[in-house]
């Protein structure tokens, strides 16, 4: 088994976004997403401290450390891009402006719901941000992830142990190692990424899994 790269599944998730699109991308991996948009699509990224219309990483000659993301991270800023007020920002995630959020995990269930703020540890630093403002506003919410923990534990859960961000919020999981799409009748494996067999996703995922294989193309980047 030998999963993609994060870039590679940036340049997956990138080709589902659709022309004419507003999408919030996450903090964290999904960030890497915004370099892989095709050029000549119309696509408009948000970021929860007020922008809209942000473009690809800058190079290390262009960073305007006044122009960050909700991660703090440089970013570029596209012709007709916009910087407005952090509650005006919130009123376009919470009022269902957005068509597509992609956000990262801890923990994704079989039913789609999300954790994704806290691992419930008494030391951790609190992370709510925006997450659970665009996991209920969004009008699609899409999650990328590695599919295993760094001790080899699956993400993708019977149910989530961590602190809930949202109930049944998750429309699409996009892994390393699989694209998943959750359904009313539980999660349907829609591509293997990487050197992945149905065999061995059954074998890593302690939830029942359902296969309709499509053909994969995962980019090179």
């Amino acid at each position: 088994m030998k999963p993609i790269s994060h870039h590679q599944l940036a340049a997956r998730i990138a080709r589902d976004i659709p022309e004419g699109a507003y999408v919030n991308l996450g903090i964290g991996l999904p960030t890497l997403i915004a370099n892989y948009l095709p050029q000549g699509k119309d696509i408009f990224l948000h970021s929860e401290n007020g922008l809209l219309g942000m473009g690809p990483s800058p190079t290390e000659d262009a960073v305007d450390p006044e122009l960050i993301n909700a991660g703090k991270q440089p970013v570029t800023l596209l012709p007709g891009g916009a910087c407005f007020h952090h509650g005006d920002s919130f009123a376009m995630m919470r009022g269902g402006h957005l068509d597509i959020c992609v956000l990262g995990a801890y923990q994704v269930s079989a039913r789609g719901d999300l954790a994704n703020w806290s691992t419930g540890n008494h030391d951790s630093i609190p992370a709510v941000g925006g997450a659970m403002d665009l996991a209920i506003g969004a009008k699609k919410v899409f999650v990328m992830t590695d599919h295993l923990t760094r001790n080899e534990q699956s993400k993708i859960v019977e149910h989530c142990t961590f602190p809930l961000t949202g109930l049944g919020c998750i429309n699409r999981i996009y892994s390393d190692l699989a694209v998943m799409d959750v359904t009313p009748d539980g999660l349907v494996v829609t591509e293997l990424l990487g050197e992945t067999s149905a065999d061995w996703l059954r074998e890593v995922t302690p939830v029942p899994l359902t296969f309709a294989l499509q053909q994969s193309g995962v980019p090179h980047v």
